[in-house]
């Protein structure tokens, strides 16, 4: 899968789930904890990764660094793909 192709999977989970479809103003690297998202949307997203790109995300790795802008959930879920193979 391209990372293009999981940044536009991610950006339209985010915004038809949070947004209510309205993501004009979602910067790549707009932070989402608190803007976009809050603590059950956290969940949310990392239920979302998991099961549409079939990874596994532990407790532990559910970090802003990980997880707190488009750009770095990407590359989260491109580093978890490059893993698996």
């Amino acid at each position: 899968m391209q990372t293009t192709d999981i940044e536009r999977e991610i950006r339209t989970f985010l915004v038809d789930t949070f947004l209510l479809g309205r993501g004009e103003e979602l910067g790549d690297d707009a932070p989402l904890l608190n803007n976009v998202i809050d603590s059950p949307g956290v969940l949310e997203l990392v239920i979302f990764l998991q099961d549409y790109f079939a990874i596994t995300v532990p407790d532990e790795e559910v970090t802003p660094d990980n997880l707190d802008s488009i750009n770095k959930a990407v590359a989260y879920v491109v580093r978890k793909l490059g893993s698996k193979s």
